[in-house]
C-alpha cells in the first residue's frame, strides 16, 4: 500500500511540522532573551507572558517586544542618557545643594533659638 516514497513525503510532512512549532516557541522567546540580556527587572514576567502569548493568537507579542526593549541597565525605563550615579556633574551639583540646604536648616535653627530666648 505504502511505497518508499509516500514513507520520505511522510517524514517530511513532520520534519516541516516540528521547524514550524519550533520557530513559533523560538520567535515568541525573544523578547525575553531580550530582557534576560539587558538584566530587566521584570524578566521572568515577560518569559511567562510570551508563554501566554502562544495561546491568545500572538496579541501580546509585539508589547513584549516593547516591553523589553523599554529598559536599559545604563538608563533604565525612559529616554535620559545619563543619572545622577553616573553623571559626575551632576553629583556635584547634588553635592552642592545638600550642602546649602543643610546651612540654611543650621541658619533657621539658630534663628529659632534666639527668637525663643528672648520671649
Amino acid at each position: 500500500m505504502f511505497d518508499a516514497l509516500s514513507w520520505v513525503a511522510l517524514a517530511l510532512i513532520f520534519f516541516v511540522f516540528l521547524v514550524f512549532v519550533y520557530g513559533i516557541v523560538y520567535i515568541h522567546d525573544i523578547p525575553a532573551q531580550i530582557a534576560e540580556r539587558r538584566h530587566h527587572p521584570h524578566a521572568d514576567a515577560i518569559h511567562a507572558a510570551g508563554w501566554v502569548s502562544l495561546f491568545t493568537l500572538h496579541a501580546l507579542w509585539p508589547f513584549l517586544w516593547v516591553w523589553a526593549m523599554a529598559y536599559r541597565p545604563e538608563r533604565g525605563f525612559g529616554f535620559g542618557l545619563s543619572s545622577p550615579k553616573h553623571d559626575p556633574l551632576l553629583s556635584e551639583k547634588l553635592l552642592e545643594l545638600q550642602e546649602k540646604v543643610a546651612a540654611l536648616e543650621l541658619q533657621k535653627q539658630s534663628t529659632d533659638e534666639r527668637e525663643g530666648g528672648q520671649n
